[in-house]
């Protein structure tokens, strides 16, 4: 029998249980069955595991919503794929944590040939991130300088790279003087440790004083006031993800009127409503990933079973780039 990663209960990594389960005798029309090859881990992984996020289903769940995989069996009205080809996935519905699954058509991504399933299995959803945020929901110049925090991790060594690509000199948020370094390698111009410096005060040094058009806050609670001061008048707020927690309830208009500021809280899944810009997001980070422009960054991959301690290793930010699970 398959085995898979399971939660009963909402809670820390330990919570996260490994089991046999049973596959459904027969697949939905429109659905293809996948051996999975190569597991993504992502922060909202935690999110679900601990309840921040509400689940889309009752307890007990099977965690994870990226993957890379072969196809070993389609339904009757599958016409896009066939058994054999290499696919992955990064959207709902979740469930990637297990050997093999069933997975609707629609939202299934081919897998180019120049990349392995490793490979796609460590940046997809990150990519695909980077891809909405600097192209789509605000697109980023040449020349311009933008805030992204947390530089060095998995979504913020994509964002280097893909600003360096366009000419965007982007100033990263790290913990530590080796994440700096990395980011920098990366393609990130201005680093700051935040440890070391107040970060409001140093984005003010680098932009003489203007302040950011836009920055991109994944971190959340720990961040958030810095990130306000550091926006330039008519600065833009993307707020997309809390991995340090929610931020706590603020007063809107002492907190963004007095420099005319924009707030937004997007989700990759907001920005894919559809196929065509489910495929176009792909194929836009396929297409970096082929120019050399962007690289996945692959930190530690553990088996399946060992999900517990991926978790652990997530949450305590030492983590530099991806982590992806071996079924």
């Amino acid at each position: 029998m398959p085995k898979r990663i399971v939660i009963s209960k909402l809670g820390g990594p330990d919570v996260l249980k490994y089991e046999e389960y049973s596959l459904p005798k027969s697949i939905k029309k429109k659905e293809v069955r996948i051996k999975h090859t190569a597991i993504g881990l992502n922060y909202i992984d935690t999110y679900h595991r601990s309840g921040i996020y509400p689940l889309p289903a009752e307890l007990p769940v099977c965690l994870g919503m990226e993957a890379a995989g072969v196809i070993i069996e389609v339904g009757t009205d599958v016409s896009n794929f066939k058994v054999g080809d290499r696919v992955a996935y990064a959207t709902p519905p979740i469930g990637a944590y297990c050997e093999i699954r069933d997975f609707p058509e629609e939202k299934l991504i081919a897998i180019p040939d120049f990349l392995k399933d490793d490979e796609v299995a460590s940046i997809l959803l990150q990519g695909m991130t980077v891809e909405y945020l600097f192209e789509r929901l605000y697109k980023i110049k040449n020349n311009e300088i933008i805030l992204f925090h947390a530089a060095a991790g998995g979504v913020g060594l994509i964002a280097c790279q893909w600003a360096k690509s366009i000419g965007c000199k982007m100033i990263g948020t790290v913990s530590t003087n080796e994440k700096a370094k990395l980011a920098k390698n990366h393609g990130c111009e201005f680093t700051i440790n935040y440890k070391e410096k107040i970060v409001s005060e140093k984005v003010m040094e680098i932009t003489n004083n203007q302040g950011v058009p836009v920055v991109y806050d994944g971190v959340g609670k720990d961040t958030f006031d810095e990130s306000i001061k550091s926006l330039s008048t008519r600065g833009l707020m993307v707020s997309f993800g809390q991995s340090s927690g929610m931020v706590e309830k603020i007063d809107m208009h002492k907190t963004f009127n007095p420099k005319s500021l924009f707030y937004t809280r997007p989700s990759l899944m907001g920005y894919t409503l559809n196929r065509e810009e489910l495929l176009n997001c792909a194929n836009n980070l396929f297409e970096k990933m082929k120019n050399k422009e962007v690289k996945s960054n692959i930190y530690k991959k553990l088996k399946l079973e060992e999900a517990q301690e991926a978790h652990e290793i997530l949450q305590s930010r030492k983590s530099v780039g991806s982590i992806i699970l071996k079924p």
